[in-house]
């Protein structure tokens, strides 16, 4: 029996005017989830534990057996692992967005955030500009790190953890409130902006009609996690498919492989089906037991408050992930189990993430169910399965207890 986690970030959501009282995934045209969900299990599932954040660091962990209570220490040094930052157990990591900030005449403080992201800054554009700001805000004790598109690092040595504000939370806000109380911090944020605002790179961006990156915004602060072998737990072998550093991060924490796929960027326009053909010939022909195919696209498109794109973002993993995993599968003559689910929602009416159970999906090959007759949060909610503790559903996907 081979296992598969679809794991669609921030797919699910709220119903919405513009969409007839709808939610994106019930607007979505979805035949292959609509299809698997009338032989599946369908049930809500809460993967973020009460009191915590609800975030893509806790959520995955939750969805990979971790109980985020016991294993998180926050998301900066999960994406440390996948970047090879080395980190010393009293520094601290911290995620470094590059974000677009108004550019009226006031000061810092004034200005709003844009967008969290860049208009999706591409990641050799982004290495460009976090050379500017190595040495632009070189100081002792603190070190910049690259990674992909927006999402970047600062260790700071001998550092404590404090509590900063993700940038996708305050859209559209004055980030005076927002900023960190850490002065150190403030004012390389400050800094960044004053280095980066007329940078080529960026007056290029804006003669192209995309946003600039003029600023550093530093958020997700913790310590060096400690994280025991998934295969250890389970007795799978497993592989991570993703383009994003986070999930990367978790699957060297847990000792999990990750494939590398050409034109997997986490944006709308990733590489779902090469995500897809990745899981397959690990399963089918390399040894896998597992594989976990992380998705961001929804959750980019949620941030972004772009309903259609979200639609289309849902739409591409149904046609170009879910449907060639299974296509590739039974080709190849295997049994397997596969879960379908969201970390957490991401809805477009607020453009961050929320704290609500999600719809999930089981599909056992060699023993079908009868379930609804679609997929989505209203008959999820219908059929009464509730799973309060997320990180036990694992277990019930690969038929055993999790250690």
């Amino acid at each position: 029996m081979k296992y598969v986690v679809v794991l669609s970030d921030g797919m699910a959501g709220r119903e919405l005017k513009e969409l007839d009282g709808k939610t994106t995934l019930e607007a979505a045209y979805v035949p292959e989830m609509d299809r698997l969900a009338a032989m599946s299990e369908v049930g809500l599932v809460s993967m973020v534990p009460e009191g915590m954040e609800p975030g893509s660091d806790t959520a995955n962990l939750a969805v990979l057996g971790y109980d985020p209570r016991i294993y998180y220490t926050g998301r900066s040094p999960l994406e440390a692992l996948s970047i090879g930052a080395d980190m010393e157990d009293t520094d601290i990591s911290f995620r470094c967005n590059l974000v677009t900030l108004s550019e009226e005449d006031c000061a810092y403080e004034d200005r709003t955030i844009i967008d969290h992201s860049s208009d999706e800054i591409t990641t050799k554009e982004a290495a460009v500009l976090i050379e500017a700001l190595k040495e632009g805000l070189r100081q002792d004790g603190y070190r910049f790190y690259s990674g992909t598109s927006y999402r970047h690092l600062l260790i700071q040595e001998n550092g404590k953890v404090s509590k900063l504000t993700p940038p996708h939370d305050v859209l559209k806000k004055r980030i005076g409130e927002y900023l960190p109380e850490d002065e150190n911090l403030l004012g390389m944020m400050r800094k960044s902006y004053d280095i980066l605002k007329d940078h080529p790179v960026n007056k290029e961006r804006r003669a192209k009609g995309l946003r600039p990156a003029n600023s550093a915004w530093f958020w997700g602060a913790g310590k060096k996690p400690e994280l025991d072998s998934f295969e250890k737990r389970t007795g799978k072998k497993g592989v991570m498919i993703s383009a994003v550093d986070l999930l990367k991060g978790i699957a060297v924490g847990i000792g999990m492989d990750s494939i590398v796929v050409e034109g997997a960027n986490g944006g709308l326009h990733t590489n779902y089906k090469g995500k897809a053909q990745a899981a397959v010939r690990a399963l089918a022909y390399e040894g896998y037991d597992f594989a976990y195919i992380h998705v961001e696209a929804p959750d980019e498109m949620g941030h972004q408050g772009n309903t259609q794109d979200k639609i289309a973002a849902i739409e591409n993993i149904d046609e170009k992930v879910l449907k060639t995993v299974i296509c590739g599968l039974e080709e190849a003559g295997e049994e397997y189990r596969l879960l379908l689910l969201p970390d957490h929602p991401t809805p477009i009416d607020v453009r961050t993430h929320t704290g609500e159970a999600v719809p999930y999906l089981l599909y056992d090959s060699a023993a079908e169910k009868k379930g609804p007759a679609v997929y989505n949060e209203k008959t999820a909610a219908d059929s009464k399965i509730v799973w309060r503790d997320g990180h036990k559903l694992i277990g019930h996907l690969l038929q055993e207890e999790v250690c």
